[in-house]
């Protein structure tokens, strides 16, 4: 099973941070990092999974209503560890660019099902390409539209289709946007493995975030396999991996 650190080592460090992703970046093994993108007023990419940033700032609002000089002056709470920000992908990139450049992956969720952010698509594409790092990125999306447009932007990234239960992954993906993998909510595996055979599915999970605390329990990944699941995104990756 390839483990993927789901927001980062998100259930032992506030999610979506530079402090979350760079615990994950120190686990060996670790087959990559998943993340989620939006666009602040003016146009910035910021990783954050909530359309609002009240539940994991002291402040209320949605992201697309704030400024990215607005976005940074808010405080995500780490015990003792110091405050954290809202980082910019420009940020997380320049953390994990030696981690991606030597072989790990980074799925990029672009959180655009509900708001469409115009631009997007074609902003973070360059902010890789740029770097050079395409071959190291995953693009996700619910949006079956989104990943359409990566397609026809030919980029040589993989690319995804999110959505909570695998048969409707496998439906969007057979419709033509383009995903080539799957991502299917681990507890809505309602096709056989054979239905999925060659198909790249990384199951993602929900479960506890920080400031929970760790239940000290720990899957067992058989049976998960058997239902056609290559890849776990989880909150605790650290668990399993060391």
């Amino acid at each position: 099973m390839r483990i993927w650190a789901h927001r980062g080592c998100s259930q032992n460090y506030p999610e979506n941070t530079l402090l979350s992703f760079e615990k994950a970046a120190q686990i060996n093994k670790l087959a990559g990092i998943e993340l989620d993108i939006q666009l602040t007023k003016d146009k910035e990419l910021v990783v954050i999974h909530d359309e609002r940033v009240d539940r994991t700032t002291e402040s209320i609002g949605f992201v697309r209503d704030y400024t990215l000089a607005e976005i940074k002056r808010l405080h995500i709470y780490a015990d003792s560890n110091p405050p954290q920000q809202i980082p910019t992908m420009d940020e997380v990139f320049d953390l994990l660019e030696d981690r991606l450049s030597s072989g790990m992956k980074l799925n990029i969720e672009l959180k655009n099902s509900i708001y469409p952010y115009p631009g997007m698509e074609e902003k973070i594409v360059k902010m890789a390409a740029d770097r050079g790092l395409e071959n190291a990125i995953v693009y996700s999306s619910f949006s079956a539209k989104s990943i359409e447009k990566l397609k026809k932007m030919e980029v040589p990234s993989e690319l995804a289709i999110l959505d909570t239960r695998v048969s409707d992954c496998l439906y969007k993906a057979r419709g033509g946007c383009g995903a080539v993998s799957l991502h299917p909510f681990w507890r809505a595996m309602d096709l056989t493995k054979a239905e999925l055979e060659g198909r790249t599915v990384r199951a993602w999970m929900s479960g506890h975030l920080y400031p929970e605390k760790p239940t000290g329990t720990r899957l067992d990944f058989k049976p998960l396999e058997e239902q056609g699941i290559t890849d776990i995104i989880l909150n605790e990756p650290e668990a399993y991996l060391g």
